[in-house]
């Protein structure tokens, strides 16, 4: 099974060689930088939302620690227990398959079953009645999509694998992976042909109401001036 699925990825085919490879590249490099790490700043009632593009059947894990700017000393601290944080993730259906109350530091998990673009929002539960509301916030955000968000080492203690077993599981997940991608991307490939061929089509058909307005027009013009000189036996 694993060697019929690498073949079909990695697969070179007579004539086409150095474009197979060159894709497969390409796809391990976007593959290879799924895993995303940033901060940016909030303020303590404010929301902050973030558009992933995920197949389906793919996990990800999110790692966040939050930081309160401090007024006297002019930098950011860890943030104190009790200031928390509210992660809710919308998919492309625009419901919602993640709203969960974490604390200042945590992390959160869910798994996608429609391809597309998910909604990763993200909010302090501070109010503008708190202790420290109206400050600031530095949230360190850390997003892991598929195989990048497994932990070989904690896979590798528990089922008690070889380096070469460990390795081997990740090329396969990573294949597995990379199929995925693959498929998300046809996916999105014959929505865009649907919706081309049905702007095309909704523009001709404008097209050929036009010309039959123009055309209406033009008749009833010609009968109207017939009318009027008949009228003025001028005909």
């Amino acid at each position: 099974m694993v060697a019929e699925v690498g073949m079909r990825v990695f697969g070179i085919r007579p004539g086409t060689g150095l474009v197979s490879m060159m894709r497969t590249l390409l796809l391990l490099m976007w593959f290879a930088a799924r895993g995303s790490t940033l901060y940016f700043h909030i303020g303590e009632t404010e929301k902050k939302c973030f558009i992933e593009e995920i197949p389906d059947e793919t996990m990800v894990i999110g790692n966040y620690r939050t930081q309160l700017y401090d007024k006297q000393r002019e930098e950011y601290q860890p943030a104190t227990p009790g200031l928390g944080m509210f992660v809710e993730v919308k998919d492309p259906e625009d419901k919602v398959i993640l709203a969960r109350q974490y604390g200042s530091e945590g992390r959160f998990t869910f798994t996608s079953h429609t391809p597309g673009e998910h909604q990763i929002c993200l909010h302090s539960n501070s109010t503008k009645f708190s202790l420290f509301a109206g400050g600031m916030l530095r949230v360190h955000l850390d997003i892991q999509v598929g195989e990048h968000a497994n932990d070989y080492a904690e896979i590798a203690a528990k089922d008690k694998l070889s380096e070469l077993q460990l390795r081997v599981r990740q090329l396969v997940e990573q294949v597995e992976q990379i199929q995925k991608e693959q498929n998300y991307q046809r996916w999105r490939e014959e929505r865009f042909r649907q919706t081309s061929e049905s702007t095309n089509q909704r523009v001709l058909w404008w097209s050929i109401l036009q010309t039959l307005i123009l055309v209406a027009i033009g008749v009833w013009q010609m009968r109207h001036l017939k009318s009027f000189f008949e009228a003025k036996k001028l005909v």
